[in-house]
């Protein structure tokens, strides 16, 4: 799935669209996606221009937006939002800078008619960027 498929099931857009492409993915189970970090990111300019580093709360919100096409691509959720509910237990292993690739991976382990959770990882090649428990709401 490319960026304009992204764009066709949820409703994210430069710039804050924060996936580039879909890998893989089991619609309402798992997903795992791609982010290209670019020098040219908006959030660079300001976010430790001296040492450009991806914002923490950025790599979780495309950790979100991943888990997001993998709900929103179900039949039954197609047009609508997933809304961020929570994060649990978000630690940051890596510094993610320009250059870099982000793997996205997101397993729903519970997934209800309007909310859900899911264990969420981003990794830099083999190790592991960032990891969280995210929750949200579909409305």
């Amino acid at each position: 799935m490319n960026r304009e498929q992204i764009m066709e099931v949820i409703p994210h857009r430069d710039p804050f669209l924060l996936i580039d492409e879909v890998e893989e993915m089991e619609e309402g189970k798992s997903i795992t996606a791609i982010k290209h970090v670019s020098e040219k990111e908006y959030y660079f300019a300001g976010h430790f221009p001296q040492e450009k580093v991806m914002p923490g709360v950025l790599i979780i919100e495309a950790l979100a937006q991943a888990g997001a096409v993998a709900i929103l691509s179900m039949p039954e959720h197609r047009g609508k939002i997933a809304y961020f509910g929570g994060i649990k237990e978000a630690r940051f292993r890596q510094k993610v800078v320009p250059g870099d690739t982000l793997r996205l991976h997101v397993e729903l382990d519970r997934l209800r008619s309007s909310s859900g959770k899911g264990e969420a990882t981003a990794y830099l090649g083999d190790k592991v960027a960032c990891k969280c428990e995210i929750t949200f709401a579909i409305g």
